[in-house]
């Protein structure tokens, strides 16, 4: 007898947080798979900036200016 999805529903939103995203994000990426080469690009270009971060040369910015600027975006 397979679930129906409200069960899985209910069953998802008691997961932590965290599972709830890496839930999320392989549905997701089960609608619309990456094209060849795109995973691993991402993950080269998160090392590079993760190195940026660690040898101080990443120039951050406050998260408040950042969904400002996001919001400002959004209404133009």
């Amino acid at each position: 007898m397979s679930a129906t999805i409200e069960e899985v529903t209910q069953d998802a939103l008691t997961l932590p947080e965290i599972e709830r995203a890496s839930l999320a994000q392989t549905l997701l990426r089960s609608l619309e798979p990456a094209e060849d080469g795109v995973e691993e690009a991402w993950t080269v270009e998160i090392g590079r900036r993760l190195e940026r971060v660690r040898d101080g040369t990443a120039q951050g910015r406050p998260a408040d200016e950042v969904f400002r600027d996001i919001r400002a975006r959004r209404q133009t």
